[in-house]
């Protein structure tokens, strides 16, 4: 008896079945929606021209920038479109504005979460009302949880600073799962308060890694090491103790699961929505490190890859929207100095972030050498062995093997941060350093321009975000439309009320 075509009859009906069950729902049962905060094209194509070099290839020839491995998960699924950014008043948005656009659908103001732009109503966002329509819901971050990115898809609140009173709407949401970060300005009254709400709060590696087999409802997992404002470090400097966003997205994606069966499939079934932040690339890209942004998109697309590999197994069942709120710091492929040509190599040897160098580097050696420097000398950095050792070893950096340019802005850039004095005026120092340490930044100005990418502001720039979307409903992403109608089309794709919804 021949038996193929009864096997490829059964394979047929069940493909069949299995299309008429997905077809029968109304949208997709998994939805994550990814966010880079201050990622745009140029942050993407110089993650990828980085890949190519780290993996042997030349980021001048279009076949090695082509191959797969050299480039993002998310460049590479199905569908592509196109937001604008500005804000109800801003042409330059801010994150908070940005993130209440694409969680509610409605435009305010910079500076307020989930209300309207005359602070007159609070607005429901698509979590919300998602979680009300019985998804399962998890928020996480690589920032502090309370953050305006995050904080936008559980709380309304007139002022982004207001940390605290954004951390008590996150305890009221109900959600089953917080990740990443910690909460910003938190005391133990706070903590307690999240704990009365049901929460239990976890924060070492091996704990919140047992989530992915033993889940609990109604978590806060919040990594060990949290150098500033309650964020996790940049990936380039991740401590061993911590779990990446990736790591963190897979936890949180078991706990909506309720674990997985054997296949790596939902145990539960539940229907969910999830927002991952990638929130770091936003803060190296106003230091204008590109070390540290590459760096946080590699673990950002890394995150993303997790729920990639999830839309597999579920694939007529899931929905993955992955874009930024804005491009910060103006990042360019291309300088003024390099012309048509590109050097990413010049990258490889930088260790750490700025932020790793400005705690662990730069105060040890400030205090060494700060009595009685006389900040008129020309010649303090070049003279002092040290810092120049710290030029080749930390960034990769030659002092002989810099130009004269070069090097008068180190020499300025290092006096200043030394004793705070230098030959500048206040607004060529301002337009230099823009706030943050003068050496740590001018050392990274001249690298990345050295690798032919530039920087032309320390904030937001103002420029349209690319939109990526794979899976069921994705093709509702295509095109050239505004921020606020991501949160529309999401709502739409989940069957939920039409936005905006006030509260």
């Amino acid at each position: 008896m021949n038996r193929k075509p009864l096997t490829q009859a059964l394979i047929g009906l069940t493909l069949l079945s299995v299309a008429s069950h997905a077809s029968a729902l109304s949208g997709p049962k998994y939805v994550f929606f990814f966010l880079g905060d201050g990622m745009s094209a140029s942050q993407i194509q110089a993650t990828e021209a980085y890949l190519t070099t780290a993996n042997g290839g030349d980021a001048m020839v279009a076949e090695d920038l082509q191959q797969p491995e050299n480039r993002l998960n998310m460049s590479k699924m199905s569908v592509l479109g196109m937001q604008t950014t500005y804000d109800a008043y801003a042409l330059m948005t801010d994150s908070a504005s940005s993130a209440t656009a694409f969680a509610t659908g409605v435009k305010t103001q910079s500076g307020t979460i989930g209300m309207t732009p005359d602070l007159t109503q609070s607005v429901k966002s698509v979590a919300e009302l998602a979680h009300e329509a019985g998804r399962r819901v998890a928020v996480l971050s690589s920032v502090s949880l309370n953050h305006a990115t995050p904080a936008a898809y559980y709380a309304s609140v007139p002022n982004r600073g207001d940390y605290y009173g954004i951390a008590e709407q996150l305890a009221d949401s109900g959600y089953e799962f917080f990740g990443g970060g910690g909460l910003n300005k938190s005391d133990q009254a706070l903590m307690d308060y999240v704990a009365a709400q049901g929460y239990t709060v976890l924060n070492d590696r091996t704990s919140i890694l047992n989530l992915i087999q033993d889940p609990m409802d109604k978590v806060v997992a919040i990594n060990p090491v949290l150098p500033t404002s309650s964020a996790m470090p940049y990936a380039i400097d991740k401590p061993a103790e911590n779990l990446s966003l990736a790591e963190m997205t897979e936890v949180g994606l078991a706990t909506l699961c309720e674990g997985y069966n054997r296949w790596g499939r939902c145990k539960s079934g539940e229907p969910f929505f999830m927002m991952v932040e990638g929130g770091k690339i936003d803060w190296a890209c106003h230091a204008n490190d590109a070390m540290a942004t590459i760096g946080d998109m590699r673990d950002f697309d890394d995150a993303v890859a997790v729920a990639l590999k999830f839309q597999k197994r579920h694939p007529l069942q899931t929905l993955i929207v992955v874009t930024g709120d804005h491009e910060t710091g103006g990042m360019t492929v291309g300088h003024a100095t390099t012309g048509y040509k590109a050097y990413y190599e010049r990258l490889l040897d930088q260790e750490h972030s700025f932020e790793h160098f400005d705690m662990n580097v730069w105060p040890d050696h400030q205090a060494k050498y700060e009595d009685g420097y006389d900040w008129g000398q020309h010649n303090n950095l070049a003279s002092n062995p040290e810092m120049v050792t710290f030029l080749a070893d930390e960034f990769g950096l030659v002092w002989d093997e810099l130009n004269t340019d070069q090097q008068i802005k180190l020499e300025d850039a290092y006096d200043k941060s030394m004793v705070g004095e230098n030959n500048n005026t206040a607004d060529e120092n301002k337009l230099l350093y823009g706030g943050y340490n003068p050496i740590t930044v001018t050392i990274t100005h001249i690298l990345n321009e050295e690798a032919s990418i530039g920087w032309t502001s320390y904030s937001h720039t103002g420029v349209p975000v690319p939109v990526f979307a794979e899976g069921r409903e994705a093709i509702r992403f295509a095109g050239f439309y505004d921020n606020t109608d991501i949160a529309k089309r999401l709502a739409k794709a989940m069957d939920l009320p039409s936005l905006p919804v006030y509260k």
